[in-house]
């Protein structure tokens, strides 16, 4: 949403200056912003330029249009292009984990709006970030198992480090969440009330080059609110007793144990996931809980992500929610105590690409 009025430039990336801050604005809003290879290119572009540019104190990320920051990667490139073996997929990622990574090393503060949908990629892009900002509209998700795939942008990182079984029932169930349990989880830190941005982000325009660097934070608080609760405010207990396992046929055991609305909601929802990207996802959040950085964990998820093209449920996830929109894959294969280990195990064999170093 367009909050401040600047001379923006750029097609699917804008950019402009206004005060001390350097505005970055996502510029598909009929995609809900999905980020296409060269967006992600132009916007390290704009990060490297800002950087540098000592009229610059802070950057300012938001997305155009009035339906959310941003849906996630173009999905239907990667299906594409995995179909074709292109190698555009590999292409892709490899540039939005780097940014990834770039953005949370930023060296200037990193303020980003994630009012409305805020999944997939858009959690790159903003949860990595210092200066992270939810308003009531906030709807954020990493729903990689319902289309064959696992919480890839550094999320594994992300969702091992929240507190207790946050990140592991965010991961499992791809359900989205609201500002408040965003940063219940670790993905956000401050909720304003969407009426109260354009205030918000004008005073920081307006703050002077030396001022501004050091008073965000203050300025922000200022405008926050308590946000209305979440489900994590009812449902962690529930959450971390039975999402403590390290295997998900003990997960679905200890849910189907419990009486409550959510545990029988969470296990219906689990059951219409891909059975192998359940699987690959848990392994994937308790290697990361051992990981000592993002970077090590954006190295295994690359990786992951070179056998995800090979197998065929990414095919029947993308097709059933993108292609078809029929929304009813049929995966393979479809029980948990079907999935070979072997099958898992592929997901974090040793690779030759590499991302860093």
């Amino acid at each position: 949403m367009r909050y401040l009025e600047a001379d923006y430039q750029g097609e699917e990336i804008l950019t402009a200056r206004k005060g001390a801050l350097g505005l970055i604005a996502l510029n598909r809003p009929r995609v809900l912003n999905s980020l296409s290879h060269d967006m992600v290119v132009d916007f390290g572009k704009a990060l490297d330029a800002f950087e540098v540019d000592p009229q610059v104190a802070a950057v300012l990320v938001t997305g155009e249009g009035d339906r959310g920051l941003c849906a996630g990667g173009d999905i239907r490139m990667f299906y594409e292009s995995g179909k074709a073996g292109d190698g555009k997929a590999s292409a892709f990622l490899r540039a939005e984990y780097r940014l990834n990574a770039r953005i949370a090393r930023y060296a200037k503060p990193y303020i980003v709006v994630m009012d409305g949908i805020t999944m997939g990629g858009g959690v790159g892009i903003s949860s990595h970030g210092s200066h992270r900002i939810v308003t009531e509209t906030t709807k954020l998700a990493m729903p990689e198992t319902g289309i064959g795939f696992f919480p890839d942008i550094g999320a594994s990182f992300l969702l091992s480090r929240a507190p207790g079984e946050l990140g592991t029932w965010m991961a499992l169930t791809g359900e989205a969440i609201n500002g408040a349990d965003a940063i219940s989880a670790g993905f956000a830190d401050w909720f304003v009330p969407q009426e109260r941005i354009a205030e918000l982000l004008g005073k920081l325009a307006k703050l002077p080059l030396p001022a501004l660097g050091q008073t965000i934070a203050s300025t922000i608080r200022d405008h926050t609110v308590d946000g209305p609760t979440g489900l994590f405010c009812e449902g962690r207990q529930l959450i971390d007793r039975c999402f403590a396992f390290d295997q998900v046929e003990e997960i679905v055991a200890a849910l189907d144990r419990e009486t409550t609305e959510l545990a029988t909601r969470t296990l219906t929802t689990m059951r219409a996931k891909s059975p192998t990207s359940l699987k690959v996802t848990l392994r994937m959040l308790r290697e990361a809980r051992s990981s000592p950085d993002l970077e090590t964990c954006l190295e295994r998820e690359f990786a992951g992500t070179l056998q995800v093209v090979k197998v065929p449920d990414f095919y029947e996830g993308i097709r059933a929610a993108i292609i078809d929109k029929d929304r009813n894959p049929t995966w393979s294969p479809a029980r948990l105590e079907d999935v070979a280990q072997e099958s898992v195990e592929a997901f974090f064999a040793a690779r030759d690409e590499r991302l860093f170093g």
